[in-house]
């Protein structure tokens, strides 16, 4: 009898355990509203961390209506860090100038990587980024695409593994190689540009004039900009480079653009990306 007794109470136990198990796994996964985020209501603030983790907002649709205030609720500290005085050798942050500073374009001091990219007075004037300019969600569990039947597949462009953006797609604009056979410089360019009287403007004044026409850059500043200081151009486009390859931009049609396709233009795409196109009453 008293073993008939513990064997409910056991019984009794287990189904409570997995009931539990189960309500549990279910809060975790039950889906919130993409309008309001819930982590932006909350402000971040004592959310439990696995729902703020699988929010809606690092998913696609919603990341990309995603605003900065919805994102920076929680991730605000990417703007409010800032560079060590003192590096752990020792050498002074204001007596040494990083790779980025290089270029007479970049004024101030040493800035973290999302200021440098959101807040400085360069980024301001001629660059227009977004949280999910770069960020268009990934997947939480293992930041690998395709790593399960309901995860983003591997053949998405939105990011790459063990990263959170695609860099191919989004760093690279900015941070590749110029492609110097193509242009046909003599030589790159800070060995050449005096040939060209250290302007840029004396070949693109007329040839791919169709430039810059997308969301995430001030196209007037970028031209205002380029005729006073051809660093303006370089910076993006060979002079602030993370990688060692080029990014091959769209052929967008120009006026008197020559008839003759050069073949490394044969698979270029003629216009940008769908996410980044200008509405058309803001096209020139």
């Amino acid at each position: 009898m008293r073993t008939t007794r513990t064997s409910m109470v056991i019984l009794a136990i287990a189904v409570a355990a997995t009931a539990a198990g189960a309500w549990i796994g279910w809060q975790m996964r039950d889906p919130q509203p993409a309008t309001p985020s819930p982590v932006a209501a909350s402000s971040g603030e004592g959310r439990d961390h696995w729902r703020a983790t699988y929010d809606p907002l690092h998913f696609k649709p919603a990341i990309d209506t995603a605003t900065d205030a919805q994102c920076l609720a929680c991730h605000r500290e990417v703007l409010d860090d800032t560079v060590r005085e003192t590096s752990p050798a020792g050498v002074r942050a204001a007596a040494s100038k990083a790779w980025y500073q290089q270029l007479s374009t970049y004024q101030g001091a040493q800035e973290t990587f999302h200021r440098r990219h959101l807040l400085t007075p360069m980024a301001r004037e001629l660059m227009n980024l977004r949280c999910n300019t770069c960020h268009q969600g990934h997947d939480p569990r293992e930041e690998a695409p395709g790593s399960s039947a309901t995860s983003t597949p591997q053949a998405t462009t939105d990011f790459t593994l063990r990263k959170q953006v695609d860099v191919e797609t989004t760093c690279l604009k900015c941070h590749g190689q110029m492609n110097t056979a193509i242009m046909g410089l003599p030589a790159p360019w800070p060995e050449s540009k005096a040939v060209f009287g250290d302007s840029c403007l004396t070949c693109h004044a007329a040839i791919r004039t169709r430039r810059h026409q997308v969301t995430y850059l001030n196209a007037a500043a970028i031209e205002a900009a380029g005729q006073q200081n051809a660093d303006t151009c370089y910076g993006c486009h060979g002079g602030r480079a993370w990688y060692g390859m080029s990014y091959p931009y769209p052929r967008h049609a120009w006026a008197d653009m020559p008839a003759d396709l050069p073949d490394w233009a044969k698979n270029r795409p003629t216009q940008s990306e769908a996410r980044f196109q200008l509405p058309a009453s803001a096209r020139p």
